[in-house]
């Protein structure tokens, strides 16, 4: 097989324990990687000065190639979030969450299997915001009010400002489509709030249907407003496919189907960009159980098999996905959040967990 040079982060809090247990698994599949570790968040920022370190998105940009375990943003180190810094730098604009449910995981529903396409580079993460009292917010508002003399709001606001350009919508759109084809998927939603913000969320859904003309005759598509869609994927998930959904309709859904397959221990993450693509779990970095060999590696494992794929080795990465699941519905060896009872004493720890999983792709 080919050798791949592939950037890791293991991240800090939880990170490392199931970066450790991804980076097993993957090797236990046969695929051949030159591993290149690179260090961000909390724990470097002593010594780097940065949460974010300069040599980090090199290596990205090198291997063209990540995965990273989850990361803490120090508090005050100018960083609103590492994981949106990594996205903006690189500009990795499309966010894919699959989220699929296993048998053997617990839980309200069966047969869920959606995929949240977000755009990761607009919206209100785009982080133009003006606090309240500034001299920048009072000049902000005296301009809006110049512009648009029929708008009213408290004097006293801060704001946020919300782009969403043609362009960024065309290319997570068409992103969307080209992930339904390839995956052999039936529809995509495009999920927005036209109804109410008729500039931006407008703008979304009209390029979204001049998109969506593209590909007629081989993807339905279908659009819902957000908040009845999140209803719906309550209701009647089953009746969903692929979601192509703004920034923060999209942070926002993604959490709501993770609910409906278990959780954020089962939910992987990939962000993707022209050439270059990051994959990670999209639980958070949980200080509290760093070190205890306690944390959930099914995520972190999952992202492994979107990046094999990613990478063209489709084998290997079915076969990882079939291990883990296997292993979640024999439900012997997972960790506590896997069991009926949370504190039943036959759970096993992260690597563990891993451990089954590796003797499943056996």
């Amino acid at each position: 097989m080919s050798k791949y040079k592939i950037t890791l982060i293991p991240g800090d809090g939880i990170g490392p324990e199931v970066s450790l247990a991804a980076q097993r698994c993957i090797e236990a599949t046969g695929v051949k990687v030159d591993w290149e570790v690179v260090y961000a968040g909390a724990e470097i920022m002593e010594k780097a000065g940065t949460p974010l370190p300069e040599n980090v998105l090199e290596s990205v940009r090198r291997n063209k190639i990540a995965i990273k375990g989850p990361v803490t943003t120090p508090i005050g180190s100018g960083f609103r979030s590492v994981n949106v810094a990594l996205r903006k730098e690189l500009d990795l604009y499309a966010c894919l969450r699959p989220c699929k449910l296993y048998p053997g995981v617990r839980g309200l529903y069966n047969n869920i299997d959606l995929i949240v396409v977000r755009e990761n580079t607009e919206d209100l993460y785009a982080g133009i915001e003006f606090d309240e009292g500034t001299p920048e917010v009072k000049a902000l508002i005296e301009k809006i009010q110049t512009l648009n003399p029929k708008a009213k709001f408290n004097p006293h606001s801060a704001i946020s400002i919300k782009p969403i350009s043609a362009e960024a919508t065309e290319r997570i759109v068409r992103f969307a489509f080209e992930e339904a084809i390839k995956l052999k998927r039936r529809k995509v939603t495009a999920v927005h709030k036209a109804n109410i913000m008729k500039a931006t969320d407008g703008l979304f859904l009209r390029v979204a249907r001049e998109v969506a003309k593209r590909y007629e005759g081989k993807i339905q598509f279908e659009d819902r407003i957000v908040d009845n869609m999140c209803m719906q994927l309550v209701q009647r998930p089953r009746e969903y496919d692929v979601l192509v959904l703004p920034n923060l309709y999209g942070d926002i859904i993604s959490d709501l189907c993770a609910g409906l397959i278990g959780g954020l221990g089962i939910a992987p993450g990939a962000n993707i960009g022209d050439g270059v693509a990051l994959f990670e779990a999209t639980h958070g970095s949980a200080p509290k159980y760093k070190g205890m060999n306690k944390a959930n590696p099914t995520a972190m494992i999952l992202s492994s098999v979107l990046m094999l794929h990613h990478i063209g080795e489709a084998k290997a990465a079915e076969r990882l996905e079939k291990a883990v699941a296997q292993v979640i519905k024999e439900g012997r060896q997972v960790t506590y959040d896997l069991k009926a009872d949370r504190n039943d004493p036959t759970a096993v720890g992260t690597s563990q967990m891993a451990d089954a999983v590796i003797n499943a792709l056996k």
